[in-house]
C-alpha cells in the first residue's frame, strides 16, 4: 500500500520539492532536458550520481540502449574510435533504496541481474510504466531505485532518442544510431562520434 501511494503522489513530490532538491541539466546531442533528483528520500544514490558528474564520468559518454516502449540507458559507455564501445571504469556499488515506482519519466539505476545492492554508473529512464506488468521493476531484484523525474518537455527529447535506428556492437544491443535515410547499421563498420547520442555534459 505505501509503494502504491508514493507511485500515486510521486508527480505531486517531483513538483513540490523543487526548493529543497536538484536539478541537474542532461545536455546531449540529440537536445537538453532537466531531471529533479529526489534528495530527501534516496539520498545515497544522488549523492553516488552527483559524484560521478563531479569527476566528470558522464561527459561525452553515449547513450548504449534502447528498449523501445521500456527505457532509455546510458551512464557506462564513450566511443573512442571503434567498435566496440568502452566500458568506462566505475566506484564501488551504492546500496539500493527502492522507495518510488519505476513509472513513465523517472530515471533509475541500472545494476546487475540477482544482485540488488549492485548499482554503479548507469541509470535509465522509463518510457512506460514499468513498476508491474512483465518488467516489474518495483519488484524484480530488490526493486530498482528510482532517484528522479524528468521535468518540463524533457521527455520529448528522451523519446525523441528512443526512435532513432538501433544498432547491436559486441555485447551491446540496441544503441540508438544517428543515420541518414536508407543507411543500415551495416554500413557503420567505422562510426563516427557523429552517429551516437552523445551525453556532452551534465549539471547541476
Amino acid at each position: 500500500m505505501l509503494k502504491k501511494l508514493l507511485c500515486t503522489s510521486l508527480l505531486f513530490i517531483g513538483i513540490t520539492s523543487f526548493v529543497n532538491a536538484t536539478i541537474v541539466e542532461f545536455q546531449t546531442s540529440q537536445g537538453n532536458f532537466q531531471v529533479n533528483l529526489f534528495d530527501q528520500t534516496t539520498p545515497n544514490t544522488v549523492a553516488n550520481f552527483l559524484k560521478y558528474i563531479d569527476e566528470e564520468h558522464y561527459t561525452n559518454s553515449v547513450i548504449h540502449r534502447v528498449s523501445p516502449s521500456f527505457v532509455v540507458q546510458g551512464g557506462g559507455f564513450k566511443f573512442e574510435g571503434d567498435w566496440p564501445l568502452t566500458r568506462i571504469e566505475t566506484n564501488s556499488p551504492v546500496v539500493n533504496e527502492p522507495i518510488y515506482s519505476n513509472v513513465k519519466g523517472t530515471i533509475s539505476m541500472a545494476k546487475l541481474a540477482n544482485n540488488p545492492n549492485s548499482a554503479t554508473d548507469q541509470w535509465f529512464f522509463n518510457l512506460v510504466d514499468s513498476s508491474a506488468g512483465n518488467a516489474k521493476l518495483d519488484t524484480t531484484n530488490g526493486g530498482y531505485t528510482v532517484f528522479g523525474q524528468v521535468i518540463g518537455d524533457g521527455m520529448t527529447v528522451v523519446e525523441k532518442i528512443a526512435q532513432l535506428k538501433l544498432c547491436n556492437a559486441g555485447d551491446l544491443q540496441g544503441i540508438p544510431m544517428v543515420v541518414d535515410d536508407g543507411q543500415q547499421c551495416a554500413d557503420l563498420a567505422v562510426p563516427g562520434i557523429e552517429n551516437f547520442v552523445v551525453v556532452e555534459q551534465i549539471i547541476i
